[in-house]
């Protein structure tokens, strides 16, 4: 019996000045995802962090690329070609701007919508036909520069509902691993924190 494999990959920057960053929220997800079915083993990978994990008799490989996110495409591709996945077994996570603030997005395919990190994949990949899931930032106050804003960490009252996304953003994914994209999106497409 072969085990199905699946490609999860969270976007956002290393270091320890991004960490707590709105950019970070698809590194965030993946450490959440890593936490609730005890990954173990870490290892780098294409320029990025990889840990595994096992639900429902498939195999998860969990990735952070190391390469900041405007250059997310060359890791990403690198762990498509190494890890031989079909691309509808792998599902990019990311922040998005042009998301209200605790609203989960999942698609099929598409445009990056401003999103460097995907754009970078959509390029490198020469598609934009794969699963993603955002999780919305909401746009920044004023007329302060969105570069600034997403380099942020998020607001306290913004702290409140963090745990409770995350959650909902881990339910989301392993729900596309268990039962497919639709189920997915049919289930978990919309405001978590209303």
């Amino acid at each position: 019996m072969t085990i199905d494999t699946f490609l999860l990959i969270g976007l956002g920057n290393p270091g320890r000045e991004y960490k707590d960053t709105r950019h970070n929220f698809g590194f965030m997800l993946i450490d959440r995802i890593a936490v609730r079915l005890n990954a173990r083993g870490m290892k780098v990978q294409s320029k990025a962090i990889i840990t595994d994990a096992m639900y429902e008799d498939r195999k998860l490989i969990l990735a952070k690329p190391q390469t900041y996110m405007n250059l997310s495409g060359q890791s990403v591709q690198g762990l498509v070609h190494f890890y031989k996945i079909p691309l509808t077994n792998m599902m990019v996570l990311s922040d998005d701007l042009d998301i209200p603030f605790g609203t989960i997005r999942i698609r099929a395919a598409g445009g990056p919508g401003g999103q460097r990190g995907l754009s970078s994949v959509i390029e490198s990949l020469g598609t934009k036909d794969f699963p993603r899931s955002r999780l919305g930032i909401g746009r920044p106050p004023g007329r302060m520069d969105p570069a600034n804003f997403i380099l942020q960490n998020f607001s306290r009252d913004e702290m409140k509902s963090i745990s409770e996304i995350l959650d909902a953003g881990a339910d989301a994914v392993l729900e596309f691993v268990k039962n497919g994209l639709n189920a997915a999106m049919n289930k978990f497409n919309g405001n978590v924190t209303e």
